[in-house]
C-alpha cells in the first residue's frame, strides 16, 4: 500500500496491533476518562455554575407579582446613579430601587419588566426570572467589558430564583440573547450597581 487511499494488503483485520499503537491507544483512553471526570466534577462543584430554585408559575400570576413589586419599589434616576448624587423629585421615575433583596425580572417581547434597577455592590440579591410569552435569553455583562458575562435561559411557566451579587460598581447591560421575534435586537436594559457608601445617596433613602 503506497497511499492511505489504497486498500490494505492481505487480511489486515487479523494482524496484531503494533505495540506503539497500543501504548498510544491506552494513553488516549486514560486521557479521555480523565477529561470526562474533570468535566463532571467541574459541572458539579464549580462556583461558576448558576444555582437557585425553580418553581412552576403561570405567566399571569408572575405578571401580577412583578406589578406588585414595581408598585412597592422606590425610584431614582440613571443620572443620579451615574453622577453619584441624590435624585431630584422630578427625576424619580426611570430606575427602580428594590424594596427587599428580591429583584423580579420579567422579559416579554420586546422589553424587560422590573428593569432598570439599581443594586448595591457586594450585596447578594435573589434575581427572580420568568418569561411572559416565549423563551428568552438573560445575558448580563459589564458595560466596559462585554467579554465577561453570564448567560441564562428564561422560560414561560417557570420561575427561576438565582442568587446573584455584583462585586464592582458600574453599569451592567442586560440583553436577550435568544431570538424571540422581529424586535429582538432592541431588547436590552440595565442593572445599575452603586458603591455601598453611595447607595443611600443615589437612591434618595
Amino acid at each position: 500500500m503506497t497511499s492511505p487511499l489504497d486498500p490494505p494488503d492481505g487480511n489486515w483485520w487479523d494482524r496484531a496491533v503494533n505495540r506503539r499503537e497500543t501504548i498510544w491507544l491506552g494513553i488516549a483512553g486514560v486521557w479521555s476518562l480523565g477529561i470526562f471526570a474533570w468535566m463532571s466534577g467541574f459541572t458539579r462543584f464549580g462556583d461558576q455554575n448558576p444555582v437557585g430554585e425553580t418553581y412552576d408559575v403561570e405567566p399571569e400570576a408572575y405578571a401580577a407579582t412583578v406589578e406588585t413589586y414595581e408598585e412597592n419599589a422606590g425610584t431614582t434616576s440613571a443620572a443620579a446613579v451615574e453622577e453619584s448624587r441624590a435624585p431630584t423629585e422630578e427625576e424619580r421615575q426611570d430606575v427602580l430601587v428594590p424594596p427587599t433583596r428580591s429583584v423580579y425580572v420579567f422579559p416579554r417581547r420586546f422589553s424587560w419588566g422590573g428593569l432598570p434597577v439599581v443594586l448595591e455592590a457586594g450585596k447578594e440579591y435573589d434575581i427572580h426570572l420568568s418569561a411572559a410569552d416565549v423563551q428568552h435569553g438573560f445575558s448580563v455583562r459589564p458595560e466596559e467589558s462585554l467579554s465577561q458575562q453570564i448567560n441564562l435561559q428564561v422560560f414561560p411557566g417557570t420561575e427561576w430564583v438565582v442568587p446573584m451579587s455584583f462585586d464592582e460598581p458600574g453599569t451592567y447591560q442586560v440583553i436577550c440573547n435568544e431570538f424571540c421575534g422581529q424586535g429582538h435586537a432592541s431588547m436590552h436594559d440595565t442593572f445599575y450597581v452603586a458603591d455601598p457608601a453611595e447607595y443611600d445617596t443615589v437612591t434618595g433613602e
